[in-house]
């Protein structure tokens, strides 16, 4: 694609994009940072709340990294290092021996409780208290065909 075929951003356009960029790595930061004080990365937390909210506090490795929107890899050098923390387990799947659980543990569920409302009030502070309903209902509105598309895309290419 050349320059008179690109089609440029407005200053409107340039001005919303870089708007969302700097929230969400500030709000990302700020929240990570928040979580360390509990010995958490923010993807670790992802992590305890995908298990926490499985049934049986488990899912498979491959769905987890779908869900967390992480490579296989790093999904798993992540258990790894949760493993060692005593936040998590593998086990093996009974009716698929390639397939893997990870599952939450006592530790990690007791974590999970301990650290949820400490992580929802930063989200509020930082996030939601600061927004009107009406501007919350107009992100919702505006991501969720973003949202859509993209989890499209994720599906159609298998990552």
């Amino acid at each position: 694609m050349n320059d008179e075929e690109t089609r440029w951003l407005s200053s409107m356009e340039q001005r919303a994009w870089r708007a969302y960029l700097d929230a969400y790595r500030l709000l990302e930061h700020r929240l990570d940072r928040e979580l360390q004080s509990f010995g958490l990365s923010i993807n670790d937390y992802q992590i305890l709340v995908n298990l926490s909210e499985s049934p049986e506090h488990r899912m498979r490795m491959s769905d987890l990294a779908s869900a967390t929107i992480q490579s296989r890899s790093r999904l798993s050098h992540q258990i790894s290092r949760m493993e060692a923390a005593g936040l998590v387990a593998r086990e093996n799947c009974a009716d698929d021996r390639r397939g893997t659980f990870a599952v939450l543990t006592e530790h990690g569920w007791a974590t999970i409780q301990k650290v949820a409302p400490h992580h929802v009030a930063s989200v509020r502070r930082h996030f939601i208290d600061l927004l009107t309903d009406d501007q919350l209902h107009a992100l919702e509105s505006a991501y969720a065909p973003v949202v859509e598309h993209l989890k499209s895309l994720r599906t159609a290419s298998g990552g």
